[in-house]
Formats: structure tokens, C-alpha cells, sequence
């Protein structure tokens, strides 16, 4: 069973693994090996992970106790991060992050779902209604990569 919860300070270093690997493992299908490098760098700063992740304050997925994906809404709707444990994706964990997202939405009156989203994680998107608005080149760490702003409205 997966478990949604709200995110605890020592979630950070679990999130920043879950980012680092879903990166490296899976979005390297759609990019590069140096677009996925800058995406995710081996060094980091760990205090400015910490403090991303206490400022978006995402919900957590568990399952038994192991931290398996994590995903944040703000309250114009904005979905900052989505990631899902590259070892648990195809499980249900992020279909299951996706609905408590909407539906937390829908209690805060949120008609407009937005997020820049990755090759990789298009197809997820448009799975639960969301449209390509543009495609967009972004600059990360001298590597241009490619995502899409989608968005939802309810």
C-alpha cells in the first residue's frame, strides 16, 4: 500500500536520491549523458537541496516505511517536482501522488493545474489531461535541455 504524507525535514536526503537516480536512470532515455549530468550533478550543494525542498514542501509516497517518490503543489497550482524512485516506477506510486495532487487541489479550489515537464514524463502527464502549452529550451549548468510546459484545467 502506498502511503502519501507530508514532507519532514530528514526527507531531503531521500528526495535528492530519488531525484539523482530517477534522473541518471530514466530520463537518460531522452537525454544525454551530459544533458542528465547537469540535470543531476554528482557534486552539490546539499543545503540548497534542503532548502528547495523546505520551500515547495512536497507530500511523500511511501511503502513500507521506504521512501519511493515525492511531488509538491503550490497554491496557484504550480507542480515544481514529480519524481518517482526509479526502482518503484510502473507500481502505482505515481499515479497515486497525481490524485492526492488534484485532489488536495480541488479542496483549495485549484482550476489550474501548471509544470514544466520533461520528455521522459510527458506521456505521464497527458494521462491525467494535461496539455503540451509550449515546448521550451532550458539552460542547465551550460547544458540546454528540452521540456514542455503542461497544464490542466478542471
Amino acid at each position: 500500500m502506498i502511503l502519501i504524507r507530508r514532507y519532514v525535514e530528514s526527507d531531503a536526503i531521500e528526495t535528492w536520491g530519488i531525484f539523482f537516480n530517477t534522473v541518471r536512470d530514466i530520463n537518460s532515455r531522452d537525454y544525454s549523458e551530459q544533458q542528465v549530468k547537469a540535470w543531476a550533478p554528482e557534486s552539490f550543494d546539499f543545503t540548497l537541496w534542503q532548502k528547495k525542498m523546505d520551500s515547495i514542501n512536497p507530500f511523500i509516497a511511501e511503502i513500507n516505511g521506504v521512501v519511493v517518490g515525492y511531488s509538491d503543489l503550490q497554491s496557484d497550482g504550480f507542480i515544481d517536482h514529480f519524481f518517482c524512485h526509479y526502482e518503484y516506477q510502473g507500481m502505482g506510486v505515481g499515479k497515486a501522488l497525481m490524485t492526492h495532487i488534484l485532489n488536495c487541489g480541488s479542496k483549495k479550489n485549484i482550476h489550474r493545474y501548471y509544470s514544466e515537464v520533461s520528455i521522459t514524463a510527458k506521456p505521464f502527464y497527458e494521462h491525467f489531461g494535461f496539455k503540451a502549452v509550449k515546448a521550451q529550451n532550458v539552460e542547465i549548468r551550460g547544458q540546454t535541455l528540452t521540456n514542455y510546459i503542461m497544464e490542466k484545467i478542471s
